[in-house]
């Protein structure tokens, strides 16, 4: 896996081993990092009051190259910050100094997932991911070099003992919603899903499934990459991790009931999304659910 981190000016410092999180793949993780632990000092072109701010500011893991220390990619996993509130003008300023320093920053954005509980497992697939795209995990293609396969689409065997894809983030809340409709528990097995990229912001996956043959639990997260690449589609990644909340939410359900989305109010957002394709990178490949 190869750092895209662009730190020739030497703003960006370098991390002792010492506290590391794990290793894997040649780099180190390490758990929540102020800014100002990651960068040497003010950069250009931010003011003396912004770094004040910025710098106090935490990411909730950092990945580190393993043989020099310096930062690959910060990740931030949990809620979206409010429009005009002062999480987002907070983050968007840590994001304006991350730049200048050539940091990469990768934000999980999710009302369900969280750091402590998701973040490992999350930092350990991005570097295995990354390591597979760029050919240093070795056999990457199906054995026709000019078809390859994608870290995400490797078939193997799933923890339910079937076939599919064993990088699929979110087998697990698959299983686990066909039990639930064993257990009379869901109104359908089938976890649906739907995941775009919006041209001019982040990547965003949709996942829900049928409580009740009117209600569904559905679950949103966006993917936001800035100068990095998760080594799979940050789309079909946040749909995904949408699938995850899925699960966390379906275990939830079994001491407290959910809040659930009337089925026609989830099919008029999914139609008012349609409608929106020209700002979708790659359009809208889901017209089919919008009859749903």
């Amino acid at each position: 896996m190869t750092s895209t981190v662009s730190d020739d000016r030497g703003w960006l410092r370098a991390t002792p081993a010492d506290d590391a999180l794990l290793t894997r793949a040649g780099h180190r993780v390490y758990p929540a990092r102020r800014l100002s632990e990651l960068v040497q000092g003010r950069p250009p072109g931010v003011t003396g009051s912004q770094w004040s701010s910025a710098s106090r500011a935490a990411f909730d893991f950092v990945i580190c190259a393993a043989d020099s220390g310096r930062p690959t990619v910060a990740v931030e996993i949990g809620p979206i910050a409010p429009v005009g509130s002062a999480e987002q003008r907070a983050e968007r300023l840590k994001d304006a100094v991350s730049a200048a320093v050539g940091l990469p920053v990768l934000r999980i954005g999710s009302s369900t997932l969280r750091a402590a509980e998701h973040g490992r497992r999350l930092v350990e697939y991005v570097i295995d991911a990354r390591t597979y795209a760029s050919g240093e995990a070795g056999g990457n293609t199906s054995g026709d070099e000019a078809a390859p396969v994608g870290f995400r689409d490797i078939l193997g065997r799933l923890p339910d003992g079937r076939p599919g894809p064993v990088n699929d983030l979110g087998a697990l809340t698959r299983a686990a919603a066909v039990e639930a409709y064993v257990a009379r528990r869901l109104a359908d097995p089938i976890v649906r899903g739907l995941h775009v990229r919006w041209a001019d912001g982040p990547a965003q996956g949709w996942s829900w499934v049928h409580v009740r043959p009117d209600a569904c639990l559905v679950q949103r997260v966006s993917v936001t990459e800035h100068r990095f690449s998760c080594g799979v589609d940050a789309a079909r990644l946040a749909e995904d991790l949408a699938t995850v909340a899925v699960g966390d939410r379906l275990r939830a359900a079994e001491t407290a009931e959910p809040q659930l989305l009337p089925r026609a109010e989830l099919t008029a957002e999914i139609v008012a999304l349609s409608r929106r394709r020209h700002e979708l990178v790659g359009g809208f490949a889901f017209d089919h659910l919008c009859a749903d």
